[in-house]
C-alpha cells in the first residue's frame, strides 16, 4: 500500500477527486469527543458534527466497540437473506415514530427518495394513477439525487440538471393561504422539512404547519417530513414534526443515526406499507449488519440519557447565541433554530465568519449564503457551548474593527 505523505493530500486530490467540494484548508487526521485533530495535532472545536452525522461525537467508546465487534463477526449479507438487526432496529424506530414499517438505506437522500417512490406506488396500488404531483416549499433542501432534487427548491442546485421529474410545485412558507390552491385531487404527497436545514435553519410556523395538515386532511394527499437533519433527536424530540401538529404518513431519517456510519431510513405508515409489494424498492447495503449496529448503539444512548439532556442544553445555546446576536446587532440580524441546531443570520455573507472561526479552532459551516450553521454533538456540554459562543464573540468583534 503506498503511503502519501500529509502535504500531498491536497494535491492528489485535485488531480484524482472529483471537484465537486469547496473544501476548508485543513486535513483531519483523529477526533476525541467534540474535538478534531488535524495533521499537525492542533485540536478543532466541532459544531458541524460531519453536517449533522457525529452525534455522539468522534471515538465515541461504545460505538467503537460496537463496531469494531461486528466487523470481526459480519458486516455485508445483502437483503437476500435474513439478519438479526434489522428488525430489532426497525421495532425500535417503530415505537419512536409511530410508523409502523423501515426500509433501510445509506443516506438521508436515499430515504427521501424512497418516501417519494412510495407516495407513488401508494396511489398506483389504488387505482389512482393520475395522483402524481409533489407539492413542496421555497427554501427547501431535499438531496441531489433526481428524485430528491426535483423537490428542492433553489435553482443553483437545479439548472445544470434539468428536465427534472415533472409534476413538481413550490409553495412558498410565509403565504400559507397559498398552499389550498396547490394541493388538489393530483397530488400524491406534500413535502416537508419542520426546520429547512440547508435553507438557512428557517423553522416553518405553526400557521404553515396547520395548513399542510388541513391541506392533506382536505386532498387526502400523504405528508412526507423529511427529518433527515432535524429528526433522531436533533431538536429534542425524536422527530420534530409532532410538535407543529404534523403526523406524516412518511419520514425521511439519516445523518445523527448512525452517529457516523452511512444509514438512512424511510418510515412507513401502515397503510402506505400494505400498498408496497416484493421488488418495488431495493437497495444493496441498506440494512446492512455495520450500519444496524451502530444505529442500535446510537439509540442506546439517545434513550441512555442524551435525548433528556438536549432542551437544557438548547436553552443555554440559545441564550448564548441571543446574547452574541444582542452584542452584534449590525453582524447578526436573527438566530434561529431548536436543539442543536441554530442558525446565525448574518447581515452579509457568512463565508469570512466560518474562515475566522476555522483559524481559532472552531468549525461551523456556512448555509444560505449568510447563515451560520452550529450542529453539535449531542455530547456537547455547556462549557463547550461557552467556548463556541466566545470564540464567535471574537470573530465578530475582530469584523467590526475591520
Amino acid at each position: 500500500m503506498t503511503t502519501v505523505s500529509v502535504p500531498d493530500v491536497r494535491t492528489l486530490e485535485s488531480q484524482h477527486v472529483l471537484q465537486t467540494y469547496r473544501r476548508q484548508p485543513v486535513v483531519f487526521e483523529r477526533g476525541e469527543g467534540t474535538r478534531l485533530i488535524d495533521d499537525r495535532g492542533r485540536a478543532y472545536l466541532d459544531f458541524v458534527s460531519g453536517v449533522g452525522v457525529a452525534s455522539l461525537g468522534h471515538a465515541h467508546p461504545a460505538l467503537t466497540r460496537a463496531i469494531s465487534e461486528q466487523a470481526a463477526t459480519l458486516i455485508q449479507t445483502s437483503n437476500l437473506y435474513f439478519h438479526r438487526l434489522q428488525g430489532e432496529l426497525a421495532a425500535r424506530l417503530s415505537a419512536l415514530t409511530g410508523l409502523e414499517r423501515a426500509f433501510f438505506c445509506n443516506s438521508g437522500t436515499e430515504a427521501v427518495e424512497a418516501c417519494l417512490k412510495f407516495a407513488r406506488r401508494y396511489w398506483f396500488t389504488r387505482g389512482e394513477t393520475a395522483r402524481t404531483r409533489y407539492v413542496a416549499f421555497s427554501h427547501a433542501f431535499h438531496g441531489r439525487t433526481m428524485g430528491s432534487l426535483s423537490v428542492t427548491w433553489d435553482e443553483h442546485y437545479r439548472a445544470p440538471f434539468a428536465p427534472l421529474i415533472p409534476g413538481v410545485a413550490f409553495a412558498a412558507t410565509d403565504d400559507p393561504a397559498a398552499l389550498d390552491s396547490l394541493v388538489d385531487g393530483s397530488t400524491a404527497a406534500v413535502i416537508v422539512e419542520p426546520i429547512q436545514g440547508e435553507g438557512g435553519v428557517r423553522p416553518i410556523t405553526p400557521a404553515l404547519a396547520s395548513a399542510i395538515a388541513s391541506a392533506c386532511r382536505r386532498t387526502g394527499a400523504l405528508l412526507i417530513a423529511d427529518e433527515v437533519q432535524t429528526g433522531s433527536g436533533r431538536t429534542g424530540a425524536f422527530l420534530a414534526s409532532p410538535a407543529l401538529g404534523l403526523s406524516p404518513d412518511l419520514v425521511a431519517l439519516g445523518k445523527a443515526l448512525g452517529a457516523g456510519v452511512p444509514v438512512g431510513t424511510a418510515m412507513i405508515s401502515r397503510d402506505v406499507a400494505a400498498t408496497i409489494s416484493a421488488g418495488d424498492h431495493g437497495t444493496t447495503y441498506g440494512g446492512n449488519l455495520l450500519a444496524c449496529r451502530a444505529a442500535l448503539v446510537f439509540l442506546d444512548e439517545l434513550e441512555g440519557g442524551l435525548l433528556a439532556a438536549i432542551p437544557g442544553l438548547s436553552a443555554h445555546l440559545f441564550g448564548r447565541l441571543r446574547d452574541l446576536a444582542a452584542r452584534h446587532p449590525r453582524a447578526i440580524v436573527d438566530v434561529r433554530g431548536a436543539g442543536l441546531m441554530a442558525g446565525l443570520e448574518c447581515a452579509a455573507d457568512a463565508a469570512p465568519i466560518i474562515g475566522a472561526a476555522l483559524e481559532r479552532g472552531l468549525l461551523v459551516n456556512r448555509t444560505a449564503t449568510t447563515v451560520v450553521r452550529l450542529l453539535p454533538p449531542y455530547i456537547v456540554t455547556e462549557r463547550e457551548i461557552d467556548e463556541a459562543v466566545a470564540t464567535l464573540d471574537q470573530v465578530f468583534s475582530e469584523g467590526a474593527r475591520r
